[in-house]
């Protein structure tokens, strides 16, 4: 038998709250934790009418008090308030009208194993968005989701492959202090040690 999850339900109305606990007290492989319990939940199921600044504040302060996975059930969703919801940290989003017993339970059990659910209309919205702000916010300024300018990148790669720093200039055509200042911005900007733990970051991102 599979161990029980334990999980932190807020609701924006008191009958909300009341109807999904009840729903969930019945079941074994899902355990409520109390209104001070969000320590000690595994995940967290917010349900609120939209996304809305309460909505924002309620998810970071669940995530402050020790619980980091969320998962969101909401009347009403639109593009933005998509992107605000992710940015806020959610894991799981589910439509209310699509919240069945079934639909929380899978959502609950794929956040507690480090999984995402989200509607597969929504997830096109989602990745939409994610292009538009690669194309219009970051490339221009040269940079993308990892936070890294291609210049950073080069200068990662070619110290990946060894080379100092004299040699990294050479290649790249920019002067020894430029590509000593990229380094420092990235170690610095990440909060690493040397360019040694700036190449693992960024072989761990994928990105050289």
């Amino acid at each position: 038998m599979s161990e029980s999850i334990t999980l932190y339900l807020h609701a924006a109305d008191p009958i909300s709250k009341a109807g999904i606990a009840a729903e969930l007290r019945g079941r074994s492989d899902v355990g409520l934790v109390g209104n001070d319990g969000t320590g000690d939940a595994e995940v967290a199921l917010v349900v609120a009418d939209e996304v809305d600044e309460e909505t924002v504040r309620v998810m970071k302060t669940i995530q402050r008090g020790g619980c980091p996975r969320v998962v969101l059930v909401v009347t009403r969703i639109d593009d933005r308030s998509l992107l605000t919801a992710v940015e806020a940290g959610c894991c799981g989003l589910l439509r209310r009208a699509e919240a069945t017993p079934s639909a929380l339970l899978q959502a609950i059990k794929a956040a507690k194993n480090g999984d995402g659910t989200i509607p597969s209309d929504l997830l096109g919205r989602l990745l939409q968005e994610i292009g538009r702000l690669q194309r219009q916010v970051l490339a221009p300024r040269g940079l993308n989701f990892a936070g890294f300018t291609d210049r950073e990148i080069s200068v990662l790669r070619l110290v990946a492959e060894g080379l100092d720093t004299s040699e990294i200039a050479r290649e790249l055509s920019y002067s020894e202090r430029t590509i000593k200042n990229v380094i420092h911005d990235v170690t610095s900007r990440l909060q690493l040690r040397n360019r040694s733990q700036a190449v693992a970051y960024a072989m761990r991102e994928g990105l050289i």
